[in-house]
Parts: structure tokens; C-alpha cells; sequence
């Protein structure tokens, strides 16, 4: 969904010639009859825009009777393509727009004005002249082919055929292959083409033809340069100016929409800004407790087995929770979607179950009112897949396959367990809520985490899944809700929506969300995502544990009987690479500042640097994720793994190799050592470490930790065999990121000069060990001071090797385009 900005309803009639008609002036029977002697014979619908279908030449005709009026359009994509890296699914929400006709000649311009810049103003002149001063956009001419005194005929088939979902630039730009529409294998869909009191709706088979060049595209194609979908359009009655709008603050856990204001006064911001939500009021607002008006019902896709359906349902339904503590009863509901239905009806708020040919993202999205902030329809798609890697991780866990036949319930109720928090998320983006990324920290504060399958274990390394998943809504949440759906009886103002955010930062909630969770240079202490605990550290090295005692019992428990042995691997994959997740957590520790978005007057932190042992029990923690000990597998478990069975070929899922057909243990070692060091040598992190220092000589710095991840990996080498062997590893992708960080253009001189010291370092601790034998490392320090003199001898030209590709990760739950 695209969002666009917010106006409120006064501005009905802001653009030029808003007030006035264009319906045709003629009364004479026979101009008045036109169209209905025009159609005679089509197929008729009537609605918001009532329609003709003529079957005979597959030709669409709009009655327009709404000129200068304006209405919202939709575009969607009905039927994807089903590969989540293309990322053209099934029930897609494209660009909403307010739009309406205008007659100019003979024709009929569809016009997008631009509600991005206004002038909310009781003078016309005023409004007049920011609406000129800004482009709008026509999306659509039409040639009028009849009319009577109330309207105008168009044809829209063209319109309706185009690639209005641009699904040939999607291709174009995966590298997917350069594609057209091909109209003579296109045509209006009837069977989902249908009209409403208030919503028009139509639907095209579109066929692309091309030259698939893309192994993405062709996976999923019966014939790869015939691609066909079906796109769907949308016309909408725009909502009443009975919706109130909400201020949006910072602080509030919402999304928003802007726009710039020009005839505010000089002394207020130009920008306004609104939270996003649906609209719900109290049938009597002075009650504590209220039944609303009308209820928001969300609809779960039919398509959606069991028992599957039934976790979506659940887990939406956690919303009521939420909505109780503002007021209401029975405000959220959960139904299964009626018979016949079609999912982008406008008319229904939808969970839809999206499949595609890989795991890959679910999202809630949503149709609103570009001029209001107001949700008019919300809709998820969840992604069929990932329900199995969550099973995944669960088999890895425990690996249950004793006898190989068992049939267990627990991996199937850990993964239906994250199917209902995963509803319950997506539909929070619906609602209007953004990402909350701290709430890991409050005890699952928000479902609007991404929440990585917390693991217990007992003294006798058996594992506890029952706690891996909340079962209910969170603390946070409740406060979103009441902050954006209260329903003041007196009318709202700045002081009781303070006080609803004041009470909960003084119950110590947290709240950060995407721009400051997700970077690799994040600085957050608690802001991360698929993270657990109170302190990411102490988390990391408790998941360590765990990750131990499952590696050193891993074996072909985790598959069943008549699977091939070498898939053994796709479930160690999760378990080997279990930390990874909280290691970028972690690292944002080392560096790292305390802050929120505090406003002035109120009693947020605004900003803390953290401690110095703090930062170092973060980098201990990083570090021991690289001792050979924990990179190390069991010699029994290798013994185990053979080269991949025939039919069962390496995938996205699977560790890459460097030994060709065989397991390549080395190169899981490299892929997990690159994931801390990757992290740690961020050069935004080490410029962090360098201004702190400076303003704070009890703050670590950056010879701190160069000094200490030099001490635990080049200056402790370990004994011979495989934990050596292990370290090389370690030591050479250390060195590779600390290339990069001494070449990066972004990291200051400063930094970039202390880094090149360190590898200048290594260089003459390598240099004073190349006269050993071979078996001494020898041949291998040589290496190294050859490659460092290749580097010191012109560093920018130097190709730094990347590290080996990590298997597929996240998302391992949740991941949200909104």
C-alpha cells in the first residue's frame, strides 16, 4: 500500500472547478436514450459506476454520472505469480487514489489532484493557489461514446488492459526478463467483476509476453514467456466527513500520514500529521464499557486449511483484549470469509493465505482514505510457508524422530503457536500500528515484535518449547489501542492523549520501531529484531548453551525414516545458525546509546551512553560465538552427513560449499564467523566508539575493542587439529572485516588509521612465525603477510574476499511491508 497524505473533509471542493457540473445539458429523447440504445443487448451492473459488458467483441463501457465528483481507485493483483522474491503475490494491494472525471471536448480525463500539498482554507483564492502551484496527475482520457442528461458512456476495456499493477517494471527489475502485455491473449474477468452500492469492482486477465531470463520467474511459470495474472481495479465511494482525525505523536506506536499545510500560520508547522486507523465509536460514548457502532470484523481466507484456519482466527481475535482496555465490547471480531466473497472487496477486512514456491515475508496492508488517515479496508497475506520453518527449527530442537515414525504434537503446536501471534501481528499493521521492536525487553510487551521461539532448558539439556510463543495480546498493544481508538465523550485534546502515553513510559514501556531496529549500524540496547531478554547479551550467551547441547546430540533423530540422510542438513542449518539473530542485537550494545522519541516536556530519556563494562560484556559475549569450541561439530554428526542424495539438490535453505558435493563444514564456520565481525566492524559503529570516547573518557573506544578482539582471536591461537583449523577461519574473516573497516570511506580517519595499526599488527605477529615447520603454521603465516603486503601496497585496488552467503533466515516468523 502506498500511503498518501491526509486532508480533512471541509476540503471536499478545494480544487479548481470542484463545485461545478458537467453533466450533459441536452434534454432531446433521443440523446437522452443514447445510452441505453448504445448498450442495448450488454450485460448490465449496477452500482456506484454502473457498467455494460459486451460479450459479443469483450468490450467494458463505464457510465459516468459522477463528473467533478470525487471517488477513491484501487488498483490491485487478484492472481500472482508465487515467487516471493519476485514479490508479485496473490491478493496484492497496489497505489489507492483519490480521482475524479472531468469532461474537457470530447472527453473524459480521470484526475489524481495532489493531496500532498493544500491549503486548508476558507479562501477559495488561497486554495486555488497552492492547488496550481503543485502538479496533478490524469491517469486516464476516454473518448465519451453516447450520453444522456445524467451521464456519459466510456470505454474502459483499454484502461482496464493495461498493466496497471506494473508487473512488467517488478520483472524488469528482478532481472526476471524484459515483458509486455499481450492484449490479444488479455481479457476483462467477469467472473470477479462485480458492482456494489458503493464500490465498482473489475477484474482483467492480463498475459505478458517476453523473454524469461530470470530462473526466479521460470521456477514458478508453466511457460515462462507467457506470463499471465489477473490485476483488479477499484472504484470507491470516499467515506463521510463524520470521521474525526487523530494528532499523531512519536511516541504513540501508530503510522502516519502527512501533508504540508500552506495556509497555516507562520508561527505553527507546515506539516500536519495524523495516526492511521479505522473509525469506531461508542454507541454511548459517556459508558465505561461500550458495544461500538459498528463493529471492525476481519474475515480469514477460506482457502486456509485446518487447522491453520482456526490458529488465524484465534490469534486475531487476541485484539479484543486491546480494544476492551479502551472501552469497547465485542469491537474486534473474527469470521470466516463468507461464500463467494472476493478478497479485495473493498467492502471486507481480509486474512488472506498466500502461497508462493519459497518462504518469504507476510505483511499487512491496508486501503485508506488518502485525504483522512481513515482504514477503510484492511488486508493481510500470510505466507503459507513459513508455518514449515517454524516446524523446522521446532524438529531441530527436539529431535524427536527416535524410531523415525513417531508422529509428535509438539513441533505442530509450536508452529500453529507462531501462526497465531503472526495473525495477530499483521493484523496490528491493519489497524494501524507500526513495528515495535523494544517490546522483547517488557516481558513480550507488544505482538508488534518479531518474536524469535524463546527456548528453555533444564539441567539435563532437555529442551522446553511451551513458553516459545505468547498466547495473548500485550501490554503495549493496549496502550496503542487506547491512544488511537478512545472514544472521549467531551471530545479529545493534547492533555488526555499525553496522559494515556505518560502513565505507560512511567510503567517503564518501551517503544522503538523500524528505522532505528533493523540497520546493521544499529544502536538501540533494546531495539532488535527475533531477539529475546532483557539484555541482549545475557540472552546470547544462555542461547549458547542451548545451541551446544543441540549440536553435540544432533543426528538423524531430527529426520524421519525414508528421508535421505544429507537432509539431515536443512534441519542443523537452524540449529547451527540458532544465535544469529541475537548476535545483531548484541553487537548493537558496543556503541550503543539509549534514547526514545522524546518531545520536549516530557519524561522520556532523550539519550544515555551506555556503560563501558556494559559494552564489553557485549563483545565478550560476540567473541566467544567464534571460539572453536562453540563453531566446532561432532565428528559423529559429520560421519553422518553425505553429499547431497540425488533429486534432493542444494538450496537457498542449505549451507554453501567449497568442497563440492560434500558437506562443507569450513564453510559453515566462515558463516558463522562472519555474522559478529560483520557487525562489529560496522563503520558507523567504530565512528560511535570514537566520538564517545572523546566525550566521555570512561567510554571504551575503539582501541579497546580492536585490542580485544585481537587478544581473542590472532593472539590466542589454539592447539593443533580441528579447533586450529577452526581458528584460521576465524582469523581470516576477522581480517577481511578489519580490510574493510580500514577502507570504508565512511569510517573517519581516525578510525581508519587505527585499523590499519591493527592489521599492521597482525602482519608483524604473523611475520615473526613464517620460520616455523609446516606443521607449526609456517606456510600459513606466509599467507597472510602476503596478502597484508598486498593490501598495505595499494589498499583501495585490494578485492577484499566477500564471505560465504549465509542459508536463508528471516524471516524465521514475521517480516512487514506496510
Amino acid at each position: 500500500m502506498r500511503t498518501y497524505t491526509f486532508l480533512t473533509l471541509i476540503l471536499v471542493s478545494f480544487m479548481v472547478g470542484c463545485q461545478s457540473t458537467n453533466a450533459p445539458a441536452s434534454s432531446s429523447s433521443d440523446q437522452s436514450n443514447s445510452i441505453a440504445d448504445f448498450t442495448t443487448g450488454m450485460q448490465k451492473q449496477e452500482g456506484f459506476f454502473n457498467f455494460y459488458y459486451d460479450n459479443e467483441v469483450g468490450r467494458m463501457f463505464l457510465e459516468v454520472d459522477k463528473v467533478n465528483q470525487e471517488f477513491l481507485y484501487v488498483n490491485s493483483l487478484a492472481a500472482g505469480i508465487g515467487s516471493n522474491d519476485i514479490g508479485l503475490d496473490r491478493g496484492q494491494l497496489g497505489n489507492e487514489r483519490v480521482v475524479k472525471f472531468e469532461k474537457h471536448g470530447n472527453k473524459l480525463l480521470l484526475i489524481q489532484p495532489n493531496y500532498d500539498y493544500r491549503a486548508v482554507s476558507d479562501n477559495q483564492d488561497e486554495v486555488k493557489s497552492v492547488a496550481e502551484a503543485f502538479a496533478s496527475s490524469v491517469i486516464g482520457g476516454f473518448e465519451i461514446t453516447s450520453k444522456n442528461e445524467n451521464a456519459y458512456l466510456i470505454d474502459i476495456t483499454d484502461w482496464l488492459l493495461r498493466d496497471s499493477h506494473d508487473v512488467s517494471g517488478r520483472l524488469r527489475g528482478s532481472n526476471q526478463g524484459n515483458f509486455s502485455v499481450d492484449k490479444s491473449r488479455s481479457a476483462i474477468y467477469m467472473d470477479a467483476t462485480f458492482n456494489f452500492p458503493k464500490n465498482t469492482e473489475f477484474e482483467s486477465i492480463l498475459t505478458f509476453n517476453g523473454d524469461a531470463k530470470g530462473w526466479w520467474l521460470r521456477s514458478v511459470t508453466p511457460t515462462p514467456d507467457a506470463v499471465t495474472v489477473r490485476t483488479h481495479h477499484s472504484f470507491i465511494e470516499l467515506p463521510d466527513d463524520n470521521y474525526t482525525p487523530r494528532v499523531f505523536d512519536p511516541r504513540c506506536g501508530f503510522f502516519n500520514i502527512s501533508y504540508q499545510d500552506y495556509a497555516t500560520p507562520i508561527e505553527e508547522p507546515l506539516v500536519k500529521r495524523f495516526i492511521v486507523r479505522h473509525r469506531l465509536e461508542k454507541k454511548d460514548p459517556n459508558a465505561e464499557i461500550s458495544e461500538p457502532v459498528e463493529p471492525i470484523i476481519y474475515y480469514v481466507d477460506r482457502g486456509a486449511p485446518e487447522p491453520v484456519r482456526s490458529a488465524l482466527i484465534e490469534g486475531a481475535s487476541w485484539w479484543n483484549q486491546a480494544f476492551e482496555a479502551a472501552g469497547y465490547k465485542d469491537a474486534f471480531q473474527v469470521k470466516v470469509m463468507p461464500e463467494g466473497a472476493h478478497p479485495l472487496d473493498v467492502r471486507y477486512n481480509v486474512i488472506q493465505w498466500v502461497h508462493r514456491s519459497t518462504r518469504g515475508w507476510s505483511y499487512g496492508s491496508g486501503i485508506t482514505d488518502p485525504r483522512t488517515g481513515e482504514m477503510i479496508k484492511g488486508h493481510v497475506s500470510l505466507g503459507s510457508l513459513r508455518v514449515r520453518q517454524d516446524f523446522l527449527i521446532a524438529t531441530g530442537l527436539l529431535q524427536p524422530y527416535e524410531n523415525g515414525d513417531e508422529t509428535p504434537n509438539a513441533m505442530t503446536e509450536m508452529a500453529l503457536a507462531r501462526l497465531r501471534q503472526l495473525s495477530a501481528h499483521e493484523v496490528g499493521h491493519t489497524i494501524g500500528l507500526a513495528h515495535n521492536f523494544a517490546a522483547s525487553v517488557n516481558d513480550r510487551a507488544s505482538v508488534m515484535d518479531y518474536p524469535h521461539p524463546y527456548v528453555k532448558m533444564d539441567e539435563q539439556g532437555n529442551i522446553d518449547l511451551s513458553e516459545a510463543y505468547d498466547d495473548k495480546i500485550g501490554a503495549w498493544d493496549k496502550v496503542t489501542i487506547t491512544y488511537g481508538y478512545s472514544d472521549f465523550p467531551d471530545g479529545e485534546n493534547d492533555e488526555m492523549l499525553n496522559a494515556i502515553l505518560d502513565e505507560a513510559f512511567d510503567n517503564d514501556m518501551r517503544y522503538i520501531t523500524d528505522q532505528d531496529a533493523r540497520p546493521a549500524s544499529g544502536l538501540h540496547p533494546e531495539a532488535h529484531l527475533w531477539d529475546n531478554g532483557t539484555n541482549a547479551a545475557v540472552e546470547l550467551n544462555r542461547m549458547m548453551k542451548i545451541r551446544r547441547t543441540i549440536l553435540d546430540k544432533f543426528s538423524e533423530k531430527a529426520i524421519k525414516t525414508g528421508m535421505p540422510m544429507s537432509s539431515i542438513e536443512e534441519a542443523l542449518v537452524p540449529m547451527y545458525l540458532f544465535h544469529r539473530y541475537q548476535v545483531d542485537g548484541t553487537s548493537k550494545l558496543i556503541g550503543g546509546l539509549n534514547y526514545s522519541y522524546a518531545i520536549r516536556g516530557g519524561e522520556e530519556v532523550v539519550t544515555e551512553m551506555l556503560s563501558s563494562d556494559e559494552q564489553m560484556a557485549a563483545l565478550e559475549a560476540l567473541l566467544n560465538t567464534v571460539k572453536p569450541e562453540n563453531l566446532k561439530l561432532p565428528e559423529q554428526l559429520l560421519g553422518r552427513i553425505p553429499p547431497r542424495a540425488f533429486g534432493y539438490g542444494r538450496s537457498r535453505e542449505t549451507f554453501q560449499s567449497r568442497t563440492g558435493p560434500a558437506f562443507d563444514y569450513l564453510a559453515a564456520v566462515e558463516t558463522a564467523a562472519s555474522l559478529p565481525f560483520g557487525f562489529i566492524f560496522n563503520a558507523d559503529r567504530f565512528n560511535r566508539l570514537l566520538t564517545y570516547k572523546a566525550r566521555d573518557v570512561k567510554q571504551p573506544g575503539v582501541d579497546a575493542v580492536l585490542d580485544r578482539v585481537m587478544a581473542v582471536t590472532w593472539l590466542n591461537p589454539s592447539s593443533d587439529g580441528m579447533d586450529r583449523t577452526i581458528q584460521k577461519v576465524v582469523e581470516m574473516e576477522m581480517l577481511k572485516q578489519l580490510m574493510g573497516l580500514a577502507v570504508n570511506e565512511r569510517a573517519y580517519g581516525e578510525v581508519r588509521a587505527k585499523a590499519l595499526g591493527k592489521i599492521k599488527a597482525i602482519k608483524s605477529y604473523a611475520s615473526g612465525r613464517t620460520s616455523r615447520s609446516a606443521n607449526d603454521d609456517g606456510v600459513y603465516y606466509q599467507y597472510v603477510v602476503s596478502q597484508i603486503d598486498r593490501f598495505l601496497d595499494e589498499p583501495d585496488e585490494f578485492k577484499i574476499p566477500d564471505p560465504i552467503k549465509a542459508p536463508d533466515g528471516s524471516p524465521i516468523g514475521s517480516c512487514d511491508i506496510f
